[in-house]
């Protein structure tokens, strides 16, 4: 893939010279959160980073599409773009994240495999204590009605991301069963009628 494209017909004795579309982020946090695996969870980071991936054309440097060999006049080209991927990994990840997977010479590829194994490798431990902390999570044990919901929400996309998904009702009902006393009214209704997270959310702030 050259980094080089040339617009323009034959005939334009001047062509406008235009960079890789990668060439033209500057600040890639601002587009893509950076991940550290509890208020952004891996799931939602991986859905950020590919859809930005494909906007700039360069998803092949992630989904395992080989390089170019060195011996390939587009190599080097290759090459640069890929520095730029990697940089934008290394970019959105926490720090203790990026001191497991900091390597001298990887690939973009090699080190968006990296941080999937982290996440995706010990399923069955990770998910027995999300599992725990989701089930036992009380609106008494967090600062703000605010913080309990944001912190279920934030279990829900773990479990997910660890093959336990948590489907919205399951949500509802989980937000129902760690409220207090005082919330019995609007508990009974939310159990009852299930309605969307959103929905079940805002009437509780209604009522706190």
């Amino acid at each position: 893939m050259s980094h080089l494209l040339i617009i323009g017909d034959k005939s334009d004795q001047n062509p406008v010279k235009a960079f890789h579309p990668a060439y033209t982020v500057t600040n890639i946090q601002n587009k893509i959160r950076t991940i550290d695996g509890t208020k952004v969870s891996y799931s939602a980071w991986v859905r950020l980073f590919k859809l930005h991936a494909k906007g700039y054309k360069v998803l092949a440097h992630i989904d395992g599409t080989d390089p170019p060999l060195k011996t390939d006049p587009t190599y080097e080209a290759w090459s640069e773009i890929d520095a730029i991927v990697l940089q934008w990994i290394y970019g959105t990840i926490s720090d203790d994240l990026l001191a497991r997977v900091l390597e001298p010479d990887s690939t973009a590829y090699e080190t968006w495999s990296k941080v999937q194994n982290i996440f995706l490798n010990n399923k069955g431990s990770r998910a027995a204590a999300l599992e725990h902390e989701f089930n036992n999570l009380t609106l008494r044990a967090m600062s703000s009605l605010e913080a309990y919901c944001q912190r279920l929400k934030d279990l829900a996309s773990q479990l997910n991301d660890v093959d336990c998904p948590v489907n919205e009702n399951c949500l509802v009902l989980q937000l129902v069963c760690g409220l207090p006393s005082e919330f019995d009214t609007v508990g009974a209704y939310l159990n009852k009628t299930l309605p969307p997270w959103d929905t079940a959310c805002s009437m509780l702030q209604l009522e706190n």
